[in-house]
């Protein structure tokens, strides 16, 4: 586990690739079961965009495949996760429901992904963000691998920037960095800042999912370059 100072003084306990997996590896067995339900209808927002894009499509973080038959057939899937577990679940899923769009599963880090650019056009990432070691690392990988007028689509937590909502989410956070994800520290503008850099993304949609409210969908679309005269 690595130490990192906020911009306030405190301390963030920050996450690390081998806490994330085992993390993970645990929640395989239940993980539909736990947050099928609660996560739905912001799967459902997501794979709804997705499918009205099309084409070829990586979700970084595919889990235990949860999202799979959501897809039109029309869209290819590759899946990525840190977890072998959870990919055990996708892969039975797969031929369970004879999904043949989906081209692969494999086990990837998200922050070093084995793509060439420019290789998809829909990157989808499920409540990954605030669960990878280094999430600006993992952005710029998804923008990395999207294809010019692409889309990057994800679902993410976004916490507050201060209040007693920062103040919970602050406390809570030793706790369930365990568990695999974090609670605080994704305000918007942390999201915004990267947006910024030299990332050629440009905000296409940010709307709340339930539940609570405390989750973002949030669509980026990479900016196709004029050709030189």
């Amino acid at each position: 586990m690595s130490k990192i100072m906020n911009l306030d003084g405190t301390q963030q306990l920050d996450l690390d690739r081998g806490t994330v997996e085992q993390a993970y590896d645990r929640w395989a067995p239940v993980y539909d079961l736990v947050f099928g339900n609660v996560f739905a209808k912001g799967r459902q927002a997501a794979i709804t965009a997705t499918n009205k894009l099309g084409g070829r499509v990586l979700e970084v973080g595919v889990g235990t495949g949860i999202s799979l038959p959501m897809y039109a057939p029309s869209v290819r899937i590759f899946g990525t996760d840190i977890s072998e577990a959870m990919l055990a679940k996708a892969r039975q899923r797969v031929s369970q429901r004879k999904l043949k769009n989906v081209e692969g599963l494999a086990v990837m880090d998200a922050e070093n992904l084995e793509f060439t650019d420019n290789s998809f056009d829909v990157v989808m990432a499920q409540y990954v963000v605030t669960a990878v070691p280094n999430p600006e690392r993992a952005m710029d990988e998804f923008a990395r691998v999207l294809r010019p007028g692409g889309e990057l689509i994800i679902l993410t937590r976004v916490s507050a920037d201060e209040g007693m909502r920062r103040f919970i989410e602050q406390k809570l956070q030793p706790v369930v960095r365990h568990l695999g994800f974090r609670t605080a520290e994704f305000a918007w503008s942390r999201y915004a800042k990267w947006l910024a850099g030299a990332h050629g993304m440009e905000l296409v949609e940010r709307r709340l999912i339930p539940p609570l409210g405390h989750f973002s969908l949030v669509r980026l679309r990479k900016v196709e370059v004029a050709a030189a005269a």
